[in-house]
C-alpha cells in the first residue's frame, strides 16, 4: 500500500485537474450566446430534439454565421472547412436540454480557444466621431453592415462610405448625429 505524507498529498492534488470549473461572468461569450439562440430557434421552430435534426439545425445557423460566431463554428465543426468535427458535442447534451453553460464548459475543456473568442466591441455610431476611429475600425463597420467600400484609399473615403450608409443600417444614429 502507498503512504503519502501531507506535502505529498497535496502536490498530488493541486496536479490533478478539477472535476467542472464553473464558466466566469463573460467567459465564453461567443459560445453562450451562439447556443442560446440555436436552442431558442430550436424550441421556436419545433425541431425534435434528437441529434441529428440538432446538427442539422447547427449546421444551417452555422452558414449564416459571421465573424466571432464563425470562427465559433470552425472550431466545433459546423463549416464546411473545418478541420475537426466535435458538433456531437453540441448537439447530444443539446438533446437532453443541458443548459448552454454547461455545453460550452465542456467544449472549453475539449479546445481552450473556444472560450477565448469574445465579441467585438460595439461603436455607438450616434456619439462617436469617425475621424478618431482606426481604419480598421472603419472597415469594421462596413463589413458589420455586409458592405465594402471599392475604390477608398483614404480615412476620409471611408468616413464618406459610412455617413451614406448610416441612414440606411443605422437610422437611430443617423438622426442623433448633428455634424452629417
Amino acid at each position: 500500500m502507498l503512504v503519502l505524507s501531507g506535502l505529498s498529498m497535496a502536490l498530488a492534488l493541486t496536479l490533478l485537474p478539477a472535476d467542472t470549473e464553473a464558466l466566469k461572468d463573460g467567459e465564453c461569450e461567443v459560445c453562450v450566446s451562439f447556443l442560446g439562440k440555436l436552442y431558442q430557434s430550436l424550441l421556436d421552430n419545433n425541431v425534435k430534439f434528437n441529434s441529428a435534426d440538432i446538427e442539422k439545425a447547427l449546421v444551417k445557423q452555422c452558414k449564416e454565421a459571421k465573424s466571432k460566431e464563425n470562427r465559433f463554428c470552425y472550431y466545433i465543426g459546423g463549416t464546411s472547412d473545418a478541420a475537426t468535427k466535435i458538433i456531437n458535442e453540441v448537439s447530444k447534451p443539446l438533446s437532453y436540454h443541458a443548459p448552454v453553460e454547461k455545453i460550452c464548459e465542456r467544449l472549453k475543456k475539449k479546445d481552450s480557444q473556444i472560450c477565448e473568442l469574445k465579441y467585438d466591441k460595439q461603436v455607438d455610431l450616434s456619439t462617436v466621431d469617425l475621424k478618431k476611429l482606426k481604419v480598421k475600425d472603419l472597415k469594421k463597420i462596413l463589413e458589420e453592415w455586409g458592405e465594402t467600400c471599392k475604390g477608398c484609399a483614404e480615412k476620409s473615403d471611408f468616413i464618406r462610405k459610412i455617413t451614406e450608409l448610416m441612414p440606411k443600417y443605422a437610422p437611430t444614429a443617423a438622426k442623433a448625429r448633428t455634424d452629417l
